[in-house]
């Protein structure tokens, strides 16, 4: 049973990260920073982080070395797209289902050159 919280404690919280102090591996090519595993385990969203991954690995990152998601819930549903972060689509992803507790969150991913590292906004 997921466990209740208050979504403005969330939020704040979420504001106060502004750098990582170490990465935790989502996957061999991804990791994630302090603030990206706060809201994973705080929201319980590593499916999020899930479907951000799995469209990465289809991006080519010798033409795209950063890529942001942008979750947008209705109701219980949600989409989730990644652009370049021009505007530029490069995925695009239909969630049928979700208890996520924000309207929209947006995350960035950028490539290290051997890995993606997925963040929050104020981490880049």
């Amino acid at each position: 049973m997921k466990k209740q919280f208050d979504v403005e404690e969330l939020v704040g919280n979420l504001k106060q990260f502004t750098g990582t102090s170490q990465y935790a591996r989502l996957n061999n090519k991804v990791v994630l920073t302090d603030g990206a595993v706060f809201l994973a385990e705080k929201a319980q969203c590593f499916w999020l982080f899930d479907v951000f991954a799995s469209h990465l690995f289809s991006i080519n990152s010798d033409e795209e070395e950063f890529a942001c998601l942008k979750l947008t819930k209705d109701d219980n549903t949600a989409t989730v797209e990644i652009d370049d972060g021009n505007g530029h689509v490069l995925a695009r992803q239909d969630i049928e289902y979700t208890d996520f507790p924000l309207f929209s969150m947006t995350l960035y991913g950028c490539w290290s050159g051997e890995y993606w590292v997925l963040m929050l906004p104020s981490e880049y």
